[in-house]
Formats: C-alpha cells, structure tokens, sequence
C-alpha cells in the first residue's frame, strides 16, 4: 500500500445537504447495515431517500437519521475502496455525529440512535427561526444585532469569512432579516428549519438528550475529531459534553478549518451527499 505524502481531513455535512435520490448506490454496497436502520427508525430508509413519497426528507425528525446513514455508509464505501483513513475528521452539525463514528467511539446502531432522537428533540423546539447572511464578517454582524437590540438572536453557525447563520427568536429573526437586507448584505436566506437550532432557546432539547446520552458508552476515538462546541481536537472525557452543548452553541466550522490548516492538513474530501461544506472550505482557504 502506497503510503500519502499529503495530510487529509474528511468532513462530514448536516442539514441542508440532503436530497433526494441521496445514497442510490450504497444501500445495495451495506445491505446488513441498511436493514439494521430500517429497524431502528421503523421505516425504509431506502424508500425515504430515494424516493420521499410523504414528503418527508426536509423535516428534521427525518433528515438527521437519513443524513447520518448516508454520510455512515459513505464513509464506508470510501475506505472500502481507498484503503485509507483520514488524519482527522470533522462534521458540521448533525455530521459531528458521523466524525463520531468514524473514529470508532460508538458503532453504527449506536450512533442511529443518538441521531434519531436528537432529530426528534430538535424538531420539537419550534419556537424560532433562522437567517443565512452572506457577505457580512461575523463582527460585523454581531454589531448589527448589538446595536438593534436584538438579545434573542445569536451567531449559530460561522461557515466562513464572510459567511454566517443567526438563530434565535421568529419576531426577532424577522427583524433582524430585514436589517440585514437594509444593510445591502450580499444576500440574506431565511432557512427552513422548525427552531432556532445552536441557540440558547435548544436548552429543554439540550436538557432531554442528556439524559438519553447517559445510557451511551463511549470508546476512546482512533481518529482525532474536531468539536463543533470548541474547534479543537476532542477530549476522550468530553464527548458527552460536546454532543450536548454543541446543541445550544454555534457551529465554530471556520475556526475548526483554520486549526486543521495549522495542522497541515492540505486535502479536505467531503464524505456524504452534495458539496456544501467543500464549498465553504475553499472560501475559508481564500479568505472569503
């Protein structure tokens, strides 16, 4: 086996990449894997991502396990096929669980399971909402927010530069949209998404998944992880604490990169469907 020359990080997409007719070729690939997900969720994930006939893939509940499975067995198909593990891993989100996962700390019925009722506890939190800006560094932002008054409305995601999402209450998600516009932002996308997911208003979520964490024991990673909640390498006595406070603090992906890149990582491959975060990564590298 021909050893790399290069260092290499995977990274592992959560909402918004999901589409139809996601993960047609790998259910076949993981037969054994793909009916032990059918029995967990209690319904064909082979059926749901291929053809959603109720129209459920964009509802949380049903997303995040349907994310996880594919970015799973993505995961496994590329060192199927590669014979190479990553020198670290990285998830945004929901594919912090899948970077999880594939550094061995639980296995993949485990980690179904976590995400299932993680999808199901979020989807519950609907009293919020959330706003992509685009062209406005985060400072910048959190000005905008601080000289408005806006106290319910957080920073939930830094994506890049010049790249973020804010979470918070819907009056004041409303708002503060329309500030942004006014303020000739490069372009302002309220998500569809049913609460205000990496703010403070996930705490009752963040409080009954803690409790569903308990039952889970963790095996020590043989990858290293970056943390969404510190963009820093994972602690073995941290992970229930990351999992869980990762759901009420902002996803830290520019930091996570920008400590990658002083790791010497020189090649990022996205694992799981669509191309969002490879997008992100190659602003982060150029400075946007």
């Amino acid at each position: 086996m021909k050893l790399k020359d290069y260092m290499t990080a995977y990274i592992f997409p959560g909402q918004g990449s999901q589409a139809k007719g996601m993960g047609e070729k790998l259910f076949d690939e993981f037969p054994d894997l793909t009916k032990t997900a059918d029995e967990i969720l209690g319904y064909s994930i082979t059926t749901l991502c291929l053809s959603d006939p109720h129209h459920q893939l964009n509802q949380t509940q049903y997303t995040q396990p349907a994310l996880f499975v594919i970015n799973a067995l993505s995961y496994l198909n590329k060192i199927k096929t590669s014979s190479q593990k990553p020198d670290y891993v990285v998830g945004h989100s929901l594919g912090e669980f899948n970077a999880l996962y594939a550094a061995q700390v639980f296995d993949f019925a485990t980690g179904l399971k976590l995400v299932k009722k993680r999808g199901e506890l979020m989807s519950q939190a609907s009293q919020g909402g959330m706003t992509a800006i685009i062209g406005f560094k985060s400072q910048d932002v959190q000005k905008l927010l601080d000289d408005n008054d806006l106290k319910n409305v957080a920073i939930a995601n830094y994506n890049s530069y010049a790249q973020v999402v804010i979470s918070g209450a819907k009056n004041e998600i409303d708002q503060a949209t329309i500030l942004f516009e006014q303020a000739k932002a490069k372009m302002v996308i309220p998500l569809k998404v049913s609460g205000a997911f990496h703010s403070k208003l996930m705490q009752t979520a963040q409080n009954e998944f803690a409790t569903f964490l308990q039952q889970v024991k963790f095996s020590v990673p043989t990858i290293p992880i970056i943390a969404n909640f510190t963009a820093k390498p994972y602690k073995v006595n941290e992970i229930e604490k990351n999992l869980l406070l990762q759901l009420s603090h902002p996803v830290r992906f520019t930091e996570s990169i920008e400590y990658l890149i002083s790791q010497g990582i020189q090649e990022f491959e996205e694992i799981g469907p669509g191309n969002v975060l490879t997008g992100l990564v190659k602003r982060i590298q150029s400075g946007q």
